[in-house]
């Protein structure tokens, strides 16, 4: 009997489980929605601010389908999405355009592909505009799925994990999801790469924080994850097998982990070298483009050797960072930019203020890096759930690193888009679904509205098996 009722109760536990990753599911489709009727509409009324940025002219002739295709679709191309469509159409052919990874413009390509039967009657690049539209409805929702799925391994909370999937389907800064950006792309590889690692799935881990580095170059980052995973199991082994042996195996996983995750990166900036550096790269390319380069002043592969070929290390991402984006330290600190870091002040204040009340929550904990709960090993230490869970340890300092470079180093209104990807899952929400009322949750989308409103005219640059006992227990 007592085997049955356990039986039961997981059975219950996983359905409940499943009900929740159905509802983050929808509700993401359900905002996925709303943002694409309001882009269209926003970007049929309002006019386009017409700044410098990046708007190559349209080789291919349109006809009326293409025309409906852009009004309706043609918010999502505004600002860096140019860029990645571009490439998808016509490749890396301008310097600048090395600033974004291939992982996405590779994704529309293969979406483009399905939508083959369509190109007699659409252009190549209506063909991407709906691919983007498709391709991000489907990631965001995958993203949050796995967002859950990851909540409910680390905090040990079904409550908060729903939590963190509906604020971040309901994030103001969810624009970037909706768009022609990578940010759908990443959070889904990054979000699933972390719970494959919280089931001890190294290898699958490792895979999809690889993926994640060559749609993003924060993916790199990740690789961080691996190492802490690695490390702490190093830590637990010393205490029953030979300590040398265990360090040998450990320094060859921490160099395969560096090895798979940098590798995309790698592979990105030697294909840059071999396409300006070396001679005989140059590619046949289109009058109007090079009209373009020439008004614009890009440079094209073939033409006078850029200087980054001749440093030590030559990485073009560096270059274009330094060149084209003026980023570097403190190169942000001006007084026009006041607007752009009040705009990242939310996003500062809950990563500070969640930071603050883990690290006095579990001192030892933290000057151990997350290797050590407590200082003595053999007492007993009272467990937690949700955000003061000891898992959590690891994504903070994730969360705390990514905002001072990104403080320091960046544009910091990325924060406001950034933020919603690297924040949520480790935030601490003290509401549930049913605990807002339905008035209040439609006020919640009116920022998100108009988010989407100014992005079409101007944007700035696990379902683990819980066990019935801890299902139950106090989140924090």
């Amino acid at each position: 009997m007592a085997a049955e009722e356990g039986a039961g109760r997981s059975e219950s536990g996983q359905e409940r489980g499943g009900a929740a990753v159905g509802g983050a599911c929808a509700q993401a489709r359900d905002e996925r929605d709303p943002d694409g009727g309001a882009e269209a509409l926003f970007n049929v009324i309002i006019p386009d601010h017409h700044a410098d940025a990046f708007s190559p002219p349209r080789l291919a002739p349109s006809g009326s389908v293409d025309q409906l295709v852009e009004g309706l679709l043609g918010g999502l191309s505004r600002w860096d999405a140019e860029h990645f469509l571009f490439i998808a159409e016509h490749g890396y052919l301008y310097e600048h355009n090395f600033a974004f990874f291939p992982g996405f413009p590779l994704a529309l390509l293969m979406g483009t592909e399905l939508l083959s039967p369509l190109q007699g009657l659409l252009s190549q690049r209506s063909c991407l505009l709906v691919s983007v539209a498709l391709l991000n409805s489907l990631f965001s929702v995958l993203a949050a799925v796995a967002l859950h799925d990851l909540g409910c391994l680390v905090l040990r909370c079904p409550r908060q994990a729903i939590c963190a999937a509906l604020l971040f389907c309901l994030s103001p800064a969810n624009v970037f999801l909706a768009a022609g950006y990578s940010e759908a792309l990443f959070a889904f590889l990054t979000f699933s790469a972390m719970g494959q690692l919280e089931r001890g799935r190294g290898w699958a881990s490792g895979l999809l924080f690889a993926l994640a580095a060559g749609v993003r170059s924060n993916g790199l980052v990740s690789v961080g994850f691996l190492l802490h995973s690695q490390c702490r199991a190093f830590c637990s082994s010393l205490v029953v097998l030979n300590p040398w042996k265990q360090l040998i195996k450990l320094v060859a996983s921490l160099c395969l982990s560096v090895f798979t995750v940098s590798l995309p990166f790698a592979l990105f900036q030697y294909y840059a070298y071999t396409q300006f550096c070396l001679p005989g790269s140059a590619h046949s390319i289109p009058e109007p483009l090079l009209q373009l380069a020439s008004d614009k002043g890009y440079r094209l592969a073939g033409e006078n050797e850029p200087p980054w070929c001749s440093w030590d290390l030559p990485l073009i991402y560096n270059y274009i960072q330094d060149v084209y984006w003026n980023v570097g330290l403190l190169r942000y600190y001006e007084l026009r930019q006041v607007p752009n870091f009040l705009l990242a002040i939310p996003v500062t204040v809950l990563v500070v203020w969640a930071t603050w009340t883990y690290v006095t929550t579990h001192p030892w904990l933290c000057l151990t890096l997350g290797l050590q709960r407590t200082k003595d090993k053999g007492s007993l230490e009272k467990p937690h759930f949700g955000f003061l869970s000891p898992k959590v340890f690891v994504y903070l300092v994730h969360a705390a690193a990514l905002l001072v470079f990104g403080g320091l180093c960046m544009h910091v209104q990325v924060a406001e888009a950034g933020g919603e990807l690297e924040d949520c899952y480790r935030t601490r929400p003290r509401v549930t679904e049913e605990s807002v009322p339905a008035a209040q949750r439609s006020c919640i989308l009116e920022p998100a509205q108009v988010q989407m409103a100014l992005h079409c005219m101007l944007t700035p640059q696990e379902r683990g098996r819980l066990s019935h006992d801890s299902s139950s227990q106090r989140c924090y």
